[in-house]
């Protein structure tokens, strides 16, 4: 559901990390990307490169568990049996995909189970975006629409990197994430036209989640030293600016055609430049939030490690005293 690249713990320069690297190996590496070559786990990499797609393809991962949580509540409480089978159906497609990011993960060389223990120990991180509460179903339907269709800007994106088993989850995943972009928009044209009530609960919804939506593609591109290098080895193959730009350019208008706005007075679109203009969103605020000072970071880990320690006599009944951890070949 929901990649987009973190650089936080990056060298402080683009380029810190591969003066030690084989110049001969690291041009022959640039070059097949230049060509439009995947990398395989088997292949030579930059250690930069495989430490950044861990970070990025674990947090993707992260993302898609996490991000169950918030439309998970919401299951047992939606209007009617039709719409609690199309929650559940979606949530369970959520963590499907956490499983095809984790495995993809694990290509290069970290294990599951120590990305899980990262994420419940506060080192790995998540998408921001699921630091908020959802207190109405109206939120729900934000988050199934909106959230997924940044989440598949990004993804459609980054489909086309350089790194196979990343580029082939993403794949099968965006298949079924078109299916939930559809759910998601029905559910909120549902409420847009339905009774005043209905309507002033989807508008209240979309007011809440506006600040967080436009921080959904991480911090603008002026505040990054490493968006160069990530985008020549095809790690990201958009900007996080750029990725904003086109969501707004896809979303914005079918926001206002269903009667709903947005509450930011600079939200216009310059004809001259083709982007948009906006109020800055609150850095310091997102920041804050991502270090775990949001309004649902402690319940959301509260909630995965609950699941960690339920789950644990499962895995000890699997491993016997002769297994070996494999890692996955794609």
């Amino acid at each position: 559901m929901y990649g987009s690249a973190s650089t936080h713990d990056l060298p402080t320069t683009a380029t810190t990390g591969l003066e030690n690297e084989d110049p001969i190996l690291l041009a022959e590496f640039e070059a097949r990307i230049a060509r439009g070559e995947k990398i395989e786990p088997g292949d030579w990499m930059p250690a930069l490169y495989r430490k950044q797609l861990t970070r990025m393809i674990e947090q993707h991962a992260h993302s898609e568990i996490i991000g169950s949580l918030p439309e998970g509540t919401w299951i047992t409480r939606a209007p009617g049996f039709r719409r609690k089978m199309a929650q559940m159906a979606k949530v369970q497609d959520e963590v499907g995909h956490a499983q095809l990011l984790y495995s993809a993960a694990e290509t290069l060389g970290k294990t599951r189970e120590q990305m899980l223990i990262d994420l419940i120990n506060g080192k790995s991180k998540y998408s921001n975006v699921f630091n908020y509460p959802t207190p109405t179903w109206a939120d729900s339907n934000v988050i199934s629409w909106l959230i997924d269709a940044g989440a598949i800007v990004n993804q459609l994106a980054n489909a086309k990197g350089s790194y196979g088993p990343y580029c082939r989850a993403l794949d099968r995943i965006c298949a079924e994430e078109a299916f939930h972009l559809k759910y998601g928009h029905d559910a909120v044209v549902h409420m847009a036209t339905g009774t005043p009530i209905q309507r002033a609960m989807m508008q209240a919804a979309l007011n809440r989640w506006w600040p967080a939506i436009m921080t959904f593609f991480g911090p603008s591109d002026k505040m990054s030293v490493h968006t160069e290098i990530l985008m020549r080895w095809k790690v990201k193959m958009a900007s996080n600016d750029e990725c904003r730009n086109q969501f707004l350019d896809m979303y914005v208008p079918k926001i206002w055609e269903i009667g709903l706005t947005l509450p930011d007075e600079k939200l216009a679109k310059n004809e001259e430049t083709g982007r948009w203009e906006f109020t800055e969103p609150d850095w310091e605020d997102f920041k804050r939030v991502i270090n775990g000072d949001g309004p649902c970071n402690a319940e959301r880990i509260a909630v995965r490690r609950a699941a960690e320690e339920n789950g644990a006599w499962v895995r000890r009944a699997l491993l016997t005293p002769k297994t070996q951890y494999v890692r996955p070949l794609a």
